[in-house]
C-alpha cells in the first residue's frame, strides 16, 4: 500500500479548469511532516532549477488559463441582462422593443472562445508540467539507483529493505504527482482565489462584503472538524498497519498456522484487528464527510443573504440581473479555491516529507574510492592469502573480531567452523571488502586488499551462499552471470560439473526455462546447485563457500562435494561448515569462539585435542569416544 493515505473525501469538483483534485491528502487527514521544511523545499526546488524556463510559462499559461475562465461568469452575465431588459421592455409594451439576439449571439461567441483559449491555455500547462515533472523524478532516480550502487554493505545491513524499497518508489511516486499535479493546482487555485476576488468587488463591494462574511465561519467549522477526525484517521492508518503486519506474518507462515492448528487463534486475531479499523474507519470518514455538508449549508446561507440583497438592488437599479448572476457564480467558486489551498498545502508537507526521506538516502556516506589502478604484482595471482592481526567490529562498543591471523596457501582448503555468531561470515565479508578491516590487515599475494579496486578484487572471488540468489530470467542466463559473454557450452559444462544438468533437461524448456519471481518453479536444493554452477563458471582464483550445501540431500551433496573437490583444485578455498563432517578432508580447519579463532588444525589433529572442536563434532552425533583420563 502506498504510503499517501486515503480517506477523507475530496471536495466537489467546481465548474472551470484547473481543478481536478482527487484524495490524496484530503483535509481531516494526518499528514506526515518534514522535519526541515525550508531546508528540502529549497532542495527540491533545486531540482527544477534547470527547468526555470518551461516552469515560468507553465505558470503564465495557468494564470491565463483562470483569468479567461474567471471572466466569462460577468460576460455571461451581460447576455442574461440583454435578455432579461429586452424581455421586460417587450412586456411593458414599450413600441420596438425586442430581444437583442444578435448581440447575444456576439457575447456567446465570445464566451465560446474565452472557454476555447482558457482549455489550451489548460492544455499547454500540463503538457509542459508533465515534461518537467517526468524529467525531474527521472534524474532523481538515477542519481538514487546511482548512489545505491556506491553504498557499502555496513548500510543495507542497518536498515530495512523495505523502508529502502519505500523511499525508492512511495516517496518518488508521492513527490511526482505531487509536482505534476498540485504545483499547477496551486497555482490556479491562488490566481482563481484572487482573480474572483477582485471580480465580486468591481460587482459590488456591499455583496463581496457579506460574502467575506461567511469565511471565518467556513474556517471555523474546517478546523473543528479537521481537528475531530484527524486522531482517527491516524488510528486507522496504524490499525492498517497492524492489520496488514498480521495479514503478512499468517500468509508467510501459513504452513507452521495450519501444522500447529492455530487457525482459529489467527482468525479472532486478525478479527480483533479489523473490528479497531472498522471503528477508526468508520468514525474518521463520518466526521470527515460531515465537511462538506456543513460548508454547503454555509455556503447555501449565504446565497440567500446575496439573492435577497441583490434582488432588492436589481429592483433599485443599482445593478442589472446579469451581474447579480456573475455574483453568485463567483460566489460559488470563492469556497472551493480556499478548500483546494488547504488540500494541497498538506499534500506538499507529505511531499516534502516523501522528499526529505529521499535525500536522506542520497546523503548516506558512501563507500571510500577505490585505488585508481591495481598493482602491477597482481597480474598473474596465485591465491595466497593471509590475515594479520585483523580487527573488526560493526558496532563500535560491541568487539567482534580480534587480533586474527590465518594464512591460507593456494590449493589449500580452510574451513572455518564455530558457533552461531563466532564471526564466521565476517571473516568472508572482509575477505570481500564488503566491510574494511579496523586493525590490522588482509594481503593477497603480499599486497592489501585495500590498495586494490573493490571490482577487481572480487573478481578474484568465487562465491556460493547459504541464501541462493536468483533474478527473474532463464536457467541459462542465471548460470552465465558469472561469466558475462559465456558460451551455451560453458554454461552446460557448468551445469554438468554442478549435477544440475540432469533436472534442467528434465524441465520442459531445459536451460531456457524461465524462473518465476524469487525462483519459485525450483526446490530450494535444485537453486542452490544453480548457484554452485555460477560459481563454477566464473573459474575464480578464490573460492568461498558458506553453506553451500546446507539444502540438498545427501546423495547430491556428496556428488556436489566431488564437483567441489575437482573445482577446489589449484584454487584457495574458504568453506564454512556448520555439519562438520562435510571439512573433515579440510588442509586447515579454524575454528571460531567470539571472534577469536581458538584452535586450529587438521580434522584428526584437532579431535586428539579433545577441545572445543571435539565438543563441536561429536555433537553432532549421537557417542562420543570416552575423555582420556587426566
Amino acid at each position: 500500500m502506498s504510503r499517501r493515505q486515503a480517506g477523507a473525501p475530496s471536495p466537489p469538483r467546481p465548474h472551470g479548469p484547473g481543478f481536478g483534485f482527487g484524495p490524496r491528502g484530503g483535509m481531516g487527514m494526518a499528514v506526515e511532516r518534514p522535519k526541515n521544511f525550508r531546508g528540502t523545499a529549497l532542495r527540491l526546488l533545486g531540482y527544477l532549477r534547470p527547468r526555470r524556463l518551461q516552469l515560468a510559462l507553465v505558470f503564465l499559461m495557468a494564470v491565463m488559463s483562470t483569468i479567461f475562465a474567471i471572466v466569462s461568469p460577468k460576460i455571461m452575465g451581460q447576455a442574461t441582462t440583454k435578455l432579461f431588459e429586452g424581455f421586460l421592455l417587450k412586456q411593458q409594451g414599450v413600441p420596438g422593443a425586442a430581444i437583442d439576439f444578435p448581440g447575444i449571439r456576439t457575447i456567446l461567441l465570445q464566451l465560446l472562445a474565452l472557454y476555447g483559449i482558457s482549455s489550451a491555455f489548460a492544455y499547454g500547462q500540463q503538457y509542459i508540467m508533465a515534461g518537467v515533472a517526468q524529467n525531474t523524478v527521472y534524474d532523481m532516480r538515477r542519481q538514487l539507483n546511482a548512489k545505491l550502487n556506491r553504498l557499502p554493505l555496513r548500510f543495507f545491513d542497518q536498515n530495512p529493505h523495505g523502508d529502502i524499497l519505500s523511499r525508492i518508489t512511495n516517496d518518488m511516486d508521492n513527490i511526482s504527482t505531487t509536482l505534476q499535479q498540485s504545483l499547477t493546482q496551486m497555482i490556479t487555485a491562488v490566481v482563481t482565489l484572487a482573480g474572483v476576488l477582485v471580480m465580486m468587488l468591481s460587482i459590488s463591494p456591499l455583496l463581496s462584503l457579506l460574502t467575506l462574511l461567511t469565511i471565518p465561519l467556513s474556517a471555523l467549522v474546517t478546523g473543528m472538524v479537521t481537528r475531530r477526525s484527524q486522531g482517527y484517521f491516524r488510528e486507522q492508518q496504524r490499525t492498517l498497519g497492524r492489520l496488514n503486519g498480521h495479514v503478512e506474518e499468517m500468509f508467510t507462515g501459513h504452513q507452521i498456522v495450519k501444522a500447529f492448528g492455530r487457525e482459529a487463534e489467527a482468525t479472532g486475531t486478525f478479527a480483533g484487528i479489523n473490528d479497531r479499523l472498522y471503528e477508526a474507519g468508520w468514525k474518521a470518514q463520518f466526521i470527515s464527510s460531515m465537511l462538506m455538508p456543513l460548508m454547503s449549508l454555509i455556503n447555501n446561507l449565504g446565497y440567500v443573504v446575496i439573492s435577497v440583497a441583490g434582488g432588492i438592488m436589481v429592483m433599485r437599479r443599482a445593478l442589472p440581473i446579469g451581474d447579480i448572476q456573475a455574483f453568485i457564480q463567483y460566489a460559488r467558486q470563492l469556497g472551493y479555491p480556499i478548500i483546494h489551498v488547504a488540500n494541497i498545502a498538506n499534500i506538499i508537507q507529505s511531499t516534502l516529507a516523501s522528499a526529505e526521506r529521499v535525500f536522506q538516502l542520497l546523503d548516506e556516506a558512501e563507500e571510500r574510492e577505490d585505488a585508481e589502478r591495481a598493482p602491477a604484482a597482481l597480474e598473474k595471482v596465485r591465491g595466497v592469502v593471509r590475515l594479520e592481526n585483523v580487527s573488526f567490529r560493526y558496532h563500535p562498543d560491541q568487539p567482534l573480531l580480534e587480533d586474527v591471523n590465518v594464512t591460507a596457501q593456494p590449493g589449500r582448503v580452510v574451513a572455518i567452523v564455530g558457533p552461531t555468531g563466532a564471526g564466521k561470515t565476517t571473516l568472508v565479508n572482509l575477505l570481500m571488502r564488503f566491510y574494511d578491516v579496523d586493525g590490522g590487515r588482509i594481503t593477497i599475494d603480499g599486497m592489501d586488499i585495500r590498495d586494490i579496486p573493490r571490482g577487481r578484487l572480487r573478481r578474484l572471488f568465487g562465491m556460493v551462499l547459504q541464501d541462493t540468489w536468483l533474478f527473474n530470467g532463464t536457467i541459462a542466463e542465471n548460470i552465465a552471470y558469472g561469466k558475462p559473454g559465456a558460451t551455451m557450452e560453458e554454461i552446460v559444462a557448468a551445469a554438468k560439473a554442478a549435477h544440475a544438468d540432469h533436472f534442467i533437461r528434465t524441465l520442459p524448456e531445459g536451460y531456457d526455462t524461465m524462473l518465476k519471481e524469487d525462483a519459485a518453479n525450483l526446490s530450494q536444493g535444485q537453486k542452490q546447485l544453480l548457484t554452485i554452477a555460477r560459481a563454477i563458471l566464473s573459474d575464480p582464483v578464490i573460492l568461498i563457500l558458506d553453506e553451500a550445501t546446507s539444502s540438498v540431500d545427501t546423495r547430491t551433496e556428496i556428488q556436489i562435494q566431488e564437483a567441489m573437490a575437482r573445482l577446489m583444485a589449484g584454487r584457495t578455498s574458504f568453506v564454512i561448515a556448520h555439519r562438520l563432517s562435510t571439512i573433515r578432508n579440510a588442509d586447515l580447519i579454524l575454528v571460531m569462539d567470539k571472534g577469536r579463532i581458538v584452535e586450529q588444525g587438521t580434522h584428526s589433529e584437532l579431535l586428539a585435542r579433545d577441545g572445543f572442536y571435539a565438543d563441536l563434532y561429536y555433537s553432532q552425533f549421537s557417542t562420543r569416544p570416552p575423555r582420556k583420563a587426566v
